[in-house]
């Protein structure tokens, strides 16, 4: 009867889906009862209640979220044997196994990985087209972090925590380590409501735990797109600069990787949407196309065409690639910075550095545009680089030599070559991770608490992912 009691209620439940289907799967494979025994429920049920009343009251969990008042309840029918017709022991007994399973499960979880999910809730956001009935809409992916996700093992290892009395040093192991998670924390005991709304947020953020470990490597950089900043963290020092970002419709994804290497003076492929939004309109125009330093291959056989030659229609259709030259008046500058994603954005330098002196700099297609590209640069590059290397760099980048050697080497080229190419590409070993992330409170690496806008509007959807545990 007991464990057909369990199964019932785990079918009624549809709370936590992961949670409500180990439980499930653990009593259907013969798992002995956690909480319940011969002799009733024993004071961990108290310290678990205890514990989740105080964080309900801290951090404004919602006590129903984890059926608090309804163990409370039958805790207090079991001891005091206050059995009704409609309560009887073998289902007060269940329910108490099932609930405090579920409460302990779902706040574990939820610390630990985090209670709303971003891979759902931000891939899901921004509608990049639909059908007129609406039944056929197709997302832009926005958040490609792969960040860590409750297992079995993980379910496993809680169980057997209430089963040594140790829930309490699980529960607070559980939660962030971060002193970013530790600060906001702290912020909770003296705000307004809408303040609490970021702070909690931002709290969630920092459950999404990366399955890339900065720490494990010497150098990183994190881009913050609400601060349209980077921070370039090295062993002993710390590099930032400000960024441009991209713009409200073309927003810039959230993504981990591996920066592998920098090209200099690269060619600029220019998508789709910017060919069929802005460039297909100039079909014939050979004058717009030489202004811009653009030219048309054929995508199949890589043949070059006259623009005079290709109709606006053409260009739409696909079949053919806009590339702009690189070097001088690129739009992505003079190098970029390449990692391996699902969205072909990079870091780069930009023909327009005005954009920097901007408070708001969304303004990409969803590339990062840095300040100080030159910099970045040399922090990507090994400690021991040899100057003429940087020289050969600056040179190519069109800048001063600062080495006697670049300086001859420059003199003594004819009038004729403005620019030349000593370097092409630059690999980055080892690898160097980057982070482009979202906080609208971020704890810099000097230390200082910056408050940031929500420029993209993650903060109210966040908000309202969360509102079923915090009200």
């Amino acid at each position: 009867m007991f464990q057909e009691e369990l199964e019932r209620l785990c079918k009624k439940n549809t709370g936590n889906y992961t949670v409500n289907k180990f439980i499930h799967r653990h009593y259907e494979n013969g798992g002995v009862p956690v909480w319940v025994d011969k002799w009733g429920v024993d004071s961990r049920a108290d310290t678990l209640v205890a514990i989740l009343e105080s964080e309900s009251a801290e951090m404004g969990f919602r006590p129903s979220v984890f059926h608090i008042a309804d163990i409370k309840t039958d805790l207090d029918r079991v001891r005091t044997l206050n059995f009704g017709s409609d309560n009887d022991v073998t289902s007060v007994l269940a329910r108490l196994e099932y609930n405090l399973n579920s409460a302990f499960l779902t706040y574990a979880a939820g610390q630990r990985y985090g209670f709303v999910n971003p891979i759902v809730v931000l891939n899901r956001y921004d509608v990049r087209e639909a059908d007129s009935t609406g039944r056929h809409v197709v997302y832009r992916r926005l958040f490609d972090v792969d960040i860590e996700s409750p297992t079995d093992s993980f379910f496993h290892d809680a169980m057997a925590h209430v089963a040594t009395d140790g829930l309490g040093s699980f529960l607070r192991q559980a939660e962030p380590t971060t002193e970013l998670y530790s600060r906001l924390r702290q912020m909770l005991h003296n705000t307004n409501e809408g303040q609490r709304q970021k702070i909690l947020v931002n709290m969630e953020r920092c459950r999404w735990r990366d399955n890339l470990n900065l720490q494990a490597y010497q150098k990183y950089v994190v881009v913050n797109v609400p601060a349209f900043h980077l921070w370039a963290v090295g062993p002993d020092s710390v590099m930032d600069m400000r960024v441009a970002c991209g713009a409200v419709k073309t927003k810039t994804p959230l993504l981990s990787s591996l920066i592998s290497y920098m090209q200099v003076n690269p060619e600029w492929m220019i998508p789709m949407s910017i060919i069929n939004n802005d460039v297909a309109r100039h079909g014939g125009d050979s004058g717009y196309f030489s202004r811009h330093r653009y030219y048309i291959a054929d995508r199949k056989t890589g043949k070059h065409i006259s623009p005079t030659s290709v109709s606006a229609a053409m260009l739409r259709s696909g079949n053919y690639r806009v590339v702009q030259e690189g070097g001088a008046g690129n739009s992505l500058g003079r190098i970029v910075f390449r990692f391996p994603n699902n969205f072909s954005v990079y870091l780069h330098d930009t023909s327009s550095p005005g954009v920097f002196q901007r408070d708001d700099r969304a303004v990409s297609h969803g590339c990062v545009r840095v300040q100080r590209p030159f910099d970045l640069a040399v922090f990507m590059m090994e400690a021991d680089s040899d100057e003429w290397l940087l020289d050969k760099l600056r040179i190519s980048m069109g800048m001063r030599p600062e080495t006697d050697r670049g300086r001859d080497y420059l003199d003594q080229l004819p009038p004729s070559v403005k620019t030349p190419q000593l370097v092409r590409s630059i690999r980055v070993s080892p690898r160097v991770p980057i982070i482009i992330t979202y906080y609208t409170i971020f704890l810099t690496p000097d230390d200082s608490l910056r408050h940031y806008p929500d420029v993209y509007g993650y903060d109210n959807v966040i908000s309202e992912m969360l509102k079923p545990f915090t009200g």
